[in-house]
């Protein structure tokens, strides 16, 4: 696996730099929000004038008052729900912060600090950025919407290493219920992880933190489609 090496650079400095989706982006993000909640009102104001329409329809009441409210309400209230739907999405991506002594990685309000000794390896895997630790371990593994080319510049500028792709991503194998490899605490994990997994999504706590119980079993485990891949790794003491 091809790794770029650290850049040097002059000890004395030390900037940050975040990265996050662009300005530009997130201004995007905003706008089809707005948008969309204008559209989703008109639609509504012009199903509850139809609904008024037919005496045999139900909600009849709620259809009325929602007629006879000002042609702009509904499409400017649809406006103020995609706005605040646009704060939503704001607010669960991640933001990455960099400096030469530590990655901090924020989102949903929640920081996680690694400091740069404990770093060995940051890849792009997917969707995902990876942080990897000296005996294998995942540091972390989050959604990143971020390029993986500004990505690479960033962490290398601040002397990282960077790999193109997870260098232990041949070591995964697909869970199945039961997996006689693998200690009876984490099959039960998994089989409670694939769960939430399906009912909830990957980016439910409930999956979060499950996969932060198998970590401290020496399991690593990544999704695809909702379903979960694994591989071992030799714990030794933490840094």
């Amino acid at each position: 696996m091809d790794i770029s090496k650290s850049v040097e650079r002059d000890p004395r400095v030390n900037h940050l730099t975040a990265l996050g989706r662009s300005a530009w982006g997130t201004a995007c993000v905003y706008v089809v929000c707005v948008l969309a909640g204008a559209g989703a009102g008109r639609l509504v104001g012009l199903l509850a004038e139809w609904l008024v329409t037919l005496p045999w329809a139900p909600l009849q009441g709620p259809a009325r008052l929602l007629a006879s409210l000002p042609g702009p309400v509904l499409p400017a209230a649809g406006s103020a729900a995609g706005l605040a739907l646009g704060f939503v999405v704001q607010h669960e991506e991640l933001v990455i912060r960099l400096t030469d002594d530590c990655v901090v990685l924020t989102r949903k309000g929640r920081s996680q600090t690694f400091r740069h000794d404990i770093v060995t390896t940051a890849c792009r895997d997917g969707k995902h950025l990876v942080l990897l630790g000296h005996d294998g371990r995942e540091l972390a593994r989050e959604e990143c919407e971020v390029d993986g080319g500004r990505l690479a510049h960033a962490f290398t500028e601040h002397g990282y290493a960077w790999a193109a792709a997870d260098p232990h991503e041949d070591e995964f194998r697909r869970w199945v219920p039961g997996t006689p490899e693998l200690p009876d605490a984490a099959n039960a994990f998994l089989k409670a992880r694939q769960v939430a997994l399906e009912k909830k999504g990957p980016s439910d706590d409930d999956v979060r933190e499950l996969r932060a119980e198998l970590a401290r079993l020496g399991v690593v485990v990544r999704d695809e489609k909702r379903r979960q891949y694994w591989r071992a790794y030799r714990q030794s003491n933490p840094a």
